[in-house]
């Protein structure tokens, strides 16, 4: 009986305690009380791990900050400036000649294209044509040589036609490494960049000559280059094989976000412009680019470029 009764005076006198404020009795082992709690910030977020790189109990270590792969500073830093040599007359606006001869016509289908840009999203464009020798590649790279006087502009021209491309041999660079690389999985985006003299303006050129070019066009890896690079530009123009001859220029389409056709005035035929049109959906087709135009056929250009010359001569006089 005496062993009861102290066993209740014992428990009696502990409630009595733990009621008037002592402390309650630990319920955690020595193991566990030797572990310091970590204190929370007055953030409330947790803090940083120790200097010996261990992170505090339950918070994850602070992962290093570096710039996006896909940033200006990125797109700058891995792009190679090469030395061009452009064709002095195809590429009109490397001269420093503002106003020469064909010049005033792509400012006005710059103008137009930005009209466009106010109704749709429009940043990718393919430049296409009927049929081979229509002028497209001229009208593809003048068109982003344009595009980019424009104060603070940046355009990314891209030669996507793998049969016959031109761009390089205009823009006078190498053609390798390019687009075709870039497809087969051998280089990544920057790699397969390069600028120029006139700033602002990025070039991919084909890259070396392949067996299959519809079926590597229609890997999916074209629409990835442009998603992944899309941000990094004003405006992306694409220079494509021709519409008829060869199922790339549909295939390309799919990527972009409009289609400018370039008929060749007195070549085309009237029934190849209008196949031509029909291998893209309505709302893909910006417009058609009139090409080859002589002065006798517009006499109010030729005007126009008569009386501007005149006036510069006389200034320069």
């Amino acid at each position: 009986m005496s062993r009861i009764h102290e066993a209740l005076k014992k428990a009696e006198e502990e409630r009595a305690a733990w009621q008037g404020g002592a402390e309650q009795p630990s319920l955690t082992t020595p193991e566990e009380r030797a572990v310091p709690e970590a204190p929370m910030v007055a953030t409330g977020k947790p803090p940083a791990a120790a200097s010996t790189g261990t992170a505090a109990a339950g918070v994850p270590p602070a992962m290093p900050s570096f710039a996006s792969p896909f940033s200006v500073e990125a797109l700058l830093a891995r792009c190679a400036r090469l030395e061009w040599k452009p064709e002095v007359k195809t590429m009109l606006f490397f001269n420093g000649e503002d106003n020469a001869r064909g010049t005033e016509e792509f400012r006005t289908l710059r103008s137009r294209l930005y009209h466009t840009r106010e109704k749709m999203s429009l940043k990718k464009i393919l430049v296409t044509s009927a049929l081979p020798k229509e002028g497209k590649s001229f009208t593809a790279a003048n068109l982003a040589q344009v595009l980019v006087r424009q104060h603070g502009r940046r355009v990314l021209l891209v030669d996507a036609d793998l049969r016959g491309p031109r761009l390089h041999t205009m823009l006078g660079t190498t053609s390798s490494p390019g687009l075709s690389e870039y497809l087969q999985g051998g280089q990544d985006e920057f790699s397969i960049m390069q600028r120029g003299p006139l700033e602002n303006l990025f070039f991919i050129p084909s890259g070396q000559q392949i067996s299959d070019p519809a079926e590597l066009v229609a890997n999916g890896r074209l629409k990835a280059l442009m998603e992944r690079v899309e941000a990094l530009f004003d405006w992306i123009v694409v220079d494509s094989p021709p519409a008829l001859p060869v199922s790339d220029a549909g295939i390309l389409a799919k990527a972009c976000d409009g289609v400018l056709i370039v008929v060749r005035s007195n070549a085309t035929p009237a029934d190849m412009a209008r196949r031509a049109r029909l291998e893209f959906p309505d709302q893909a087709l910006v417009g058609v680019v009139l090409n080859g135009i002589d002065r006798e056929s517009t006499p109010y250009s030729r005007y126009y470029y008569e009386a501007y010359e005149r006036n510069g001569s006389e200034a320069k006089a």
